[in-house]
């Protein structure tokens, strides 16, 4: 590795990520990010400090060896990178794209105390990319088989990283989706320009090789419950990832009108259904050409909606938000990306009301003009409206991406499940255990929407606690 001092390590410049531009990839559905090349990588790698305590580890959910793999990198060893990263992440190539590395492991990094941290995520992405294209994926050592059988329910982030710690160990896994496709909000949640699909089936296949059974198309809570796979099927314990997917509403008139979507309905139509290539697959979406599209609310999920119907043709993307954009929980890097593509923002904007015309279609939305109070309970300047600045603006479809309650469906058939007043499963927070013996939880359904690395923990958390359930007995 090339020996560099602290100084001279603090004057390299971060590297920025190659990117589409912004007027090709506002018409595509190609990865905005390309990704560092050998040489970026390199030299992104040098920037590192080496801490003695690097405090970027404790930033991370998971607990990369943050400063290893970079070193790794630096003398050029990737695989050996990727190996690194794997010991604690299943999933590098994802978690490379669309974690908010810059609120966890490299908010705490020291290079950035003084100047721009290192780029930790976009090294991530490179030495899972190199890996994945070099075509040498090398699958972990499996533990001998413990003969105890664990389920999973939901293929999301949770449930995979839960699925990947406990086969390792020996034990033999079934992880059942209840959609037709495996991934979870993966898949259904996050557009292809930002997490390519077939990045999510090839983290999905070594898994899959690695001797963890997949069943889709299984609606646990429907066809079966909780009480048959433990009683009947033989499972030893239970590890439920299914998420956040019930979509909030604003509570307005006029959200029943034609033309209103929540965003869990739009992306999943267009992201695992492929409404944009609409007849030539089977689920339609309203045509969005030369429309005027509004989402309402400012997160990620926001960003993903007014950034897919500005691709689908969209003449005004606009993203209606009743705070600031400092207020704003998306990512700084979607929303720079957002504006780069021609999205509109109407901010300290609150809407009243949904308008239809005579055959209950969508025509057009109240709005009005808010300003900033005192903080509220999320720690965020509380919206006031102000009084005489309502308006009107052109609609032709609406999309509310203002939240998600938990997954309703097992709580519902498994009434033994401690839920909390927000529908969320409780669980201990060290070991993930929910209050029915050999049942764990954990991601979304517990904390309510949150970030797939956060979720990732959560697997890895309760993987560790179900192998200690079920090697010995302790609850």
């Amino acid at each position: 590795m090339q020996q560099l001092t602290a100084k001279e390590r603090m004057k390299i410049p971060r590297h920025p990520m190659v990117e589409q531009d912004p007027l090709e990839r506002s018409r595509n559905f190609l990865e905005v990010n390309q990704g560092y090349d050998v040489q970026l990588a390199k030299e992104e790698a040098l920037r590192c400090l080496q801490c003695p305590k690097p405090s970027c580890v404790e930033g991370c959910p998971v607990n990369i060896q943050i400063k290893d793999f970079i070193t790794l990198i630096a003398e050029e060893d990737y695989i050996g990178a990727v190996h690194k990263i794997k010991e604690d992440n299943a999933l590098p190539a994802i978690c490379g794209r669309v974690c908010p590395q810059e609120q966890q492991c490299e908010a705490a990094c020291i290079v950035g105390k003084r100047g721009e941290p290192v780029a930790i995520g976009y090294l991530e992405r490179f030495v899972a990319d190199y890996e994945r294209e070099s075509g040498n994926i090398e699958l972990p050592k499996i533990a001998p088989d413990t003969g105890k059988k664990i389920a999973i329910v939901g293929s999301g982030p949770a449930g995979l990283s839960c699925a990947n710690d406990l086969r390792q160990l020996g034990h033999d896994v079934t992880v059942f989706e209840a959609l037709h496709q495996l991934g979870g909000v993966l898949v259904y949640g996050i557009p292809e320009f930002r997490l390519p699909k077939d990045i999510v089936a090839t983290e999905i296949d070594g898994l899959r090789k690695m001797g963890v059974k997949f069943e889709t198309d299984a609606i646990i809570g429907r066809i079966t419950t909780i009480d048959e796979l433990m009683q009947e099927e033989g499972f030893d314990a239970v590890f439920l990832g299914v998420g956040a997917g019930l979509p909030w509403f604003m509570g307005i008139p006029g959200e029943n009108l034609v033309g209103v979507y929540s965003a869990n309905e739009f992306l999943t139509r267009v992201n695992l259904m492929k409404a944009y290539n609409f007849p030539n697959e089977d689920t339609p979406i309203l045509d969005c050409q030369d429309k005027n599209i509004a989402v309402f609310g400012g997160g990620n999920t926001a960003m993903d909606a007014v950034r897919t119907s500005k691709r689908l043709g969209a003449k005004h993307a606009y993203i209606i938000y009743r705070r600031s954009e400092a207020e704003m929980p998306a990512r700084v890097e979607e929303v720079k990306h957002a504006k780069e593509e021609g999205v509109e923002f109407l901010l300290l904007t609150s809407p009243l009301e949904f308008i239809g015309d005579e055959e209950e279609w969508l025509c057009s939305v109240k709005v009005q003009k808010m300003e900033l109070g005192e903080p509220d309970a999320s720690g965020r300047r509380r919206p006031v409206p102000i009084e005489g600045s309502e308006y009107e603006i052109e609609l032709d479809i609406a999309i509310v991406a203002i939240g998600n309650g938990s997954n309703p469906l097992i709580p519902q058939t498994t009434p033994d499940i401690e839920v909390s007043k927000r529908g969320t499963i409780v669980v201990d927070d060290e070991t993930m255990k929910t209050s029915k013996k050999g049942v764990f939880a954990g991601g979304d359904i517990v904390t309510g929407g949150a970030t797939v690395i956060l979720a990732m923990g959560a697997g890895r958390k309760a993987a560790a606690a179900i192998h200690d359930y079920v090697t010995n007995g302790n609850w």
